[in-house]
């Protein structure tokens, strides 16, 4: 009892602390977990004094920069329930990220699984109040007086969000490294002084550093003159290899104990984690950015050769979401002769390919040091003893820049970054195929929210002042989440690429002549069918392939380490995408609170923002059989031209579509106040109908085609809400179903770049530009005509229109295929919609109603009734009956389950 808790004490905690934790949890780590985890921080010693006198000033700012776990509303209960996972945990809902994990009754020893994470249970509600000390690095000279490195703070080492016990095994392999002496494991009682800098120096390449490690991680005894570990104080067997015949893989040091692996991931992660954010602060290139950057207080390297780790000194380091401000409102008045800046495009991109060399670089080198019982010539000893400190390294470090790669929402600029996410994906399959790790695949990535610096405590001693820093972590998406919004846009861009593939067909019985012209060219079918895919084409499907390899590859690993239960729950959260919007429609109950109803309707358009259909037009058995060796018809504006298109392989055009679509499925907007719904023919990918929710919840419907020249033109696009070709909503939006817009080249301005622009640019300009509050403001010349007379009754005749057509009219006879997403949309919003209107009333100018809004401007007043307040009565009834049949629905379903 007494050596454990002068264990204890040795990694910081009081006497006092030593022997409660001892008493109640028995094991020396999990004592260490919880103390360093505040759970005894109450505790005083005998004498009433809390005991410090044994910790010196030093010694105290160290254990004070031990970052500790802080939840507002925790206690001793409340923790055992989350890690030692009690029944109660089975009654919350963790969004399919439980573990399965339970302790054995018959296992005296209570040992857990090899899964250090198996018992916590998984949730991205979670929420995390961190206290991290800020201290003074230390820069080292080195001898030949050529090189001066940074070494690694104790606070930078224990950086991130804690979970379970990983602060103790932190602070206690660092204490170890740094501090004391390495006795000689043969007996002979002489040892080696352990510094700082054998382990912790941060050199200007992560292979200076393994040089570094090399020279001195084995040790010979002055005493005994046999050879030990200076990490792990344990003999090596094997002969040192030196000269040329040095590799990675065959290095014995490098991976005889699993000390070793925890600090060279630690301090691979942690050089990884500088580059990739200094790299980001590069690419930004804001003037805002380098204000801030100027006020930054980093330590100067020497020769230019130390690499400045110091990012705690700004808060802005954390990259916390930016303050979003409102924008003045102005309309663009068809201004715009300006053309589009694309000089130096060539030079960013060569700027971007060398930085993600050098990254992906850097990744290929780190991960040799991954855990992996996979890796050639079988298991090190360290890849079976797998030390906890590189498992937090890994999931605060790695998983930060996992996140941030995941996120990004093209997958033509990830296959155009090839070298960085190909070696993302090796990543993430080494992690997820050991036992050890792949639980982090599913847990959720702990990312920064908020921080908070406190003022400078002053020293007392003459060392620098302390500064503590509170920061609130917050769950997100983990890996295999973040990994599925990218495997549905490879499954996308696959079926784009589909259209250029030569349909098979089968082989009837061949005559004699038709048999020897196949023998002679037999060898020659293969080339042809590969010739099929263009270069760029096959680099687009080999990565969109890896993509769903890497997923497999995870889900595999989990179903064997957590079961398939683990696998369906996480299956279950995942995004998808829906082949038809009938069987997801959302309801709310009565009475539903505005918050409430927001969120179910955001949820719901997230989900059915964009599926598969058929477009095509229903025929009858005697039609079909007249029509069989011709093209479908589609219920589409540009049917005759998707008709000629038919049997064309236009491989270019195919590619353009494939990233075009990758993009969509996960990218449309969507908001309570405008979304964005697109339904693709499910066998003509080029054939597309976009439902763009105006401002007040107005529905708007475009037939868009993507033609035989597409990406090298724009796409071909027709406004359809014109009530028959009567009424024009907006200067940019003409009654014969016109689309002004000088991306479509259909008025001046920064057109449409082949190759760079995009549809889904098209669809916000749209929603945004055209799609506005005071449409009156994009008429030529008026874009500055805020408020006046003229916009206000040019809005007044607008809102007539959009009543009667785009709201009464939609909701009456819905376009295909959005049905469903109408009558939705309008039975959420029916509260909202309804206010509304009654203030569109109000608002109403009394004039009638005109086609052409700009003439209706320029009216007067009448006292005949325009038809407003029957179209609002009549639209009004309609909305009620919807909501009616939605809570006849949610009540049928509630008595169903409670059946």
């Amino acid at each position: 009892m007494d050596s454990e808790v002068a264990q204890l004490m040795e990694m910081g905690a009081t006497a006092a602390q030593a022997r409660a934790a001892l008493k109640r949890y028995k094991d020396v780590m999990q004592a260490a977990e919880r103390i360093f985890e505040g759970a005894f921080d109450d505790l005083v010693e005998d004498d009433g004094d809390v005991s410090m006198a044994s910790v010196g000033p030093s010694e105290e700012r160290d254990r004070g920069s031990v970052a500790r776990l802080m939840t507002p509303d925790d206690d001793d209960d409340t923790h055992e329930d989350a890690f030692e996972g009690s029944e109660d945990d089975e009654d919350e809902d963790y969004g399919g990220y439980d573990s399965d994990f339970e302790i054995k009754e018959d296992n005296p020893n209570h040992q857990v699984d090899i899964d250090p994470y198996a018992g916590i249970f998984f949730s991205k509600d979670r929420r995390e109040e961190v206290i991290e000390v800020e201290e003074q690095p230390e820069i080292l000279h080195l001898l030949n007086g050529s090189e001066g490195v940074q070494l690694m703070t104790q606070s930078q080492w224990m950086k991130g969000c804690p979970e379970g016990g990983e602060q103790s095994f932190l602070f206690s392999l660092y204490s170890q490294l740094t501090e004391g002496r390495c006795p000689c494991p043969y007996g002979c009682g002489t040892s080696v002084p352990r510094k700082k800098s054998d382990f912790f120096a941060i050199y200007a390449t992560f292979p200076r550093y393994i040089e570094q490690l090399r020279n001195v991680v084995r040790q010979k005894c002055k005493g005994c003159s046999k050879e030990f570990c200076l990490a792990c104080g344990e003999p090596i067997d094997q002969p040192k290899i030196t000269g040329s015949a040095v590799n990675e893989l065959d290095d014995p040091d490098l991976f005889h104990c699993s000390n070793l692996q925890g600090v060279i991931l630690g301090i691979g992660l942690a050089m990884l984690e500088q580059l990739y954010h200094d790299q980001i602060q590069h690419a930004s290139g804001s003037s805002e950015s380098r204000s801030r950057s100027n006020k930054r207080k980093k330590v100067e390297p020497v020769n230019n050769s130390a690499i400045p780790l110091d990012i705690d000194d700004d808060d802005d380091a954390y990259m916390t979401p930016p303050a979003q401000g409102k924008k003045l409102k102005v309309g663009i008045g068809y201004a715009g002769d300006l053309k589009e800046d694309t000089t130096g495009q060539a030079e960013a991109q060569a700027i971007q390919r060398a930085r993600d060399e050098k990254l992906g670089a850097l990744m290929s080198s780190l991960r040799i040091y991954l855990p992996s019982l996979q890796r050639p010539g079988g298991g090190r000893t360290s890849d079976y003893l797998v030390h906890p400190t590189a498992l937090a390294h890994l999931r605060r470090r790695f998983n930060n820049i996992c996140t941030s790669l995941l996120r990004n929402d093209s997958l033509t600029d990830m296959s155009d970054r090839a070298t960085v996410y190909f070696e993302l994906f090796e990543w993430l399959e080494t992690i997820s195929n050991h036992e050890a790790l792949a639980s982090m695949m599913a847990m959720p990535i702990m990312v920064v929210s908020s921080v908070k610096t406190s003022t400078p405590k002053k020293s007392t001693n003459g060392t620098p002042p302390i500064r503590e820093r509170t920061i609130i972590y917050e769950g997100s998406s983990g890996p295999r989440e973040l990994l599925e919004a990218i495997v549905i846009q490879a499954n996308a861009a696959i079926k784009g690429l589909d259209g250029i593939k030569v349909a098979e067909v089968v082989p009837g019985e061949m005559t004699e002549e038709q048999k020897r012209v196949t023998n002679d060219t037999k060898g020659k079918e293969k080339e042809t069918a590969t010739s099929i895919l263009t270069e760029e084409n096959q680099k687009l499907l080999t990565f969109c392939q890896r993509i769903l390899a890497t997923a497999q590859a995870i889900d595999r690993s989990l179903r064997e380490t957590k079961g398939d239960g683990f696998l369906q729950r996480l299956h279950s959260s995942l995004p998808k995408i829906y082949t038809s919007s009938s069987s997801d429609e959302a309801y709310v109950v009565a009475g539903a609170s505005e918050e409430t109803t927001q969120k179910t309707y955001i949820e719901w358009a997230t989900r059915v923002r964009f599926e598969y259909c058929d477009l095509t037009v229903l025929l009858s058995d005697e039609e079909a059989k007249k029509a069989s060796d011709q093209p479908p018809n589609y219920k589409f504006y540009f049917n005759n031209e998707a008709r000629m298109l038919a049997s064309s392989d236009i491989p270019k055009r195919s590619l353009a579509i494939a990233k075009e679509l990758a993009v969509l499925t996960t990218n449309l907007p969507v908001a309570w106040d405008s979304s964005i719904f697109l339904r693709v023919d499910e066998t003509r990918v080029d054939i597309i109908k976009a439902l763009i929710i105006g401002p007040e919840g107005t529905p708007y419907l475009f037939d868009i085609f993507l033609g035989h020249n597409y990406n090298q033109s724009p796409p071909n696009v027709k406004y359809m809400t014109t009530n028959g070709g009567k009424f024009r909503f907006n200067p940019n939006l003409y009654a014969d179903g016109k689309v002004c817009l000088s991306l479509l080249g259909t008025w001046t301005g920064p057109g449409w770049v082949p190759g760079r622009s995009t549809l889904l640019q098209v669809l916000i300009s749209i929603q945004s530009m055209i799609l506005c509050e005071e449409p009156y403001l994009n008429e030529p010349g008026w874009a500055s005509s805020v408020g006046t007379p003229q916009s206000m009754a040019y809005s007044a005749n607008v809102r007539r229109m959009v009543v009667r057509t785009a709201m009464l009219g939609n909701l009456k006879n819905p376009p295909e295929p959005f049905g469903d997403i109408i009558r939705t949309h309008f039975r959420l919003k029916a509260a909202s919609i309804g206010a509304q209107l009654d203030k569109w009333l109000v608002q109403d100018d009394g004039k009638p109603t005109s086609g052409d809004g700009a003439m209706s401007a320029r009216g007067t007043a009448t006292t005949s009734n325009n038809g407003l307040q029957t179209d609002v009565d009549e639209l009004k009834r309609v909305m009620q009956q919807l909501q009616t049949q939605g809570e006849s629905g949610v009540a049928g379903a509630s008595s169903s389950g409670s059946a």
